[in-house]
């Protein structure tokens, strides 16, 4: 490089003052966590959940949160807080699971986990995306799992909605990049969330999975909140239709495991 030429200043690479993000899922979790990591680097954080009282609390945690109640299944709510919230990063943790094999699965439940898992995820890109394209900038971070990459007997459909879930954020990167829309999804691995509770009461199951990593444990919520701000700033300028993974080395080593499912 030659000596003339301007350094380029990498002391806020990850700060977000002056831009705004919506965490959905934000009462508990990764979604807290999220929503508090964000804050800190100086985003407004408006915290969303669809347990008004959850997004309160987390909103209290810190300065720059403000909660609102949200519930992402109801599509006419998605859209007026779209029209309410001009944000910069839309962040969206929710998600569900019922840990059933696929012959022993009903209708009603495959439809809820959908519902949740992947419609929601649509609708909250169309909701939000027509108005950062018009912005020409934003962030979209999505929460698949390694149950995108890697599967065991009773996560089929949960796998399916989340492998779905990076194929539609990929397919939102590739149409929504020309007007500066950036759409990434982080994978996580085992992590200690109201989600895996029922998993993580069996002292059995809970240890077969932290032993399934490179690094032997499970992640904690705060873990997973360094990758998010990482997406939402301007460190990964050039990073979209990409799927970050926090796993532990889950995957590198192939960690499989047959639950007594």
């Amino acid at each position: 490089m030659n000596e003339s030429t301007p350094q380029h200043d990498y002391r806020g690479l990850f700060r977000l003052d002056g831009r705004t993000a919506l965490v959905i899922g934000a009462g508990s979790g990764i979604g807290r966590e999220s929503a508090l990591a964000l804050a800190a680097h100086g985003a407004e954080v408006i915290c969303a959940d669809r347990d008004r009282g959850a997004a309160e609390r987390t909103a209290q945690l810190g300065d720059g949160l403000t909660a609102r109640e949200l519930d992402v299944l109801d599509q006419t709510a998605v859209r007026q807080a779209a029209t309410e919230l001009p944000v910069d990063v839309l962040v969206f943790t929710a998600a569900t699971n019922v840990r059933k094999r696929l012959l022993d699965y009903s209708s009603e439940e495959f439809e809820r986990v959908v519902a949740l898992n992947l419609r929601s995820a649509f609708e909250l890109i169309r909701a939000f995306g027509p108005g950062m394209a018009e912005r020409g900038r934003g962030s979209m971070i999505g929460f698949t799992s390694i149950r995108a990459i890697s599967v065991e007997p009773g996560q089929g459909v949960y796998a399916a909605t989340k492998a779905g879930l990076l194929q539609l954020m990929r397919t939102a990167a590739a149409e929504l990049g020309p007007q500066g829309v950036r759409c990434n999804v982080i994978a996580p691995g085992v992590v200690e969330t109201p989600l895996t509770t029922q998993i993580r009461n069996v002292p059995d199951w809970y240890d077969a999975y932290a032993a399934k990593s490179a690094l032997g444990r499970w992640a904690k919520p705060e873990e997973l909140a360094g990758a998010v701000v990482y997406l939402a700033s301007d460190a990964s300028s050039f990073v979209t239709g990409s799927q970050l993974l926090v796993d532990g080395g889950w995957t590198a080593i192939d960690g499989r495991y047959t639950p007594p499912a």
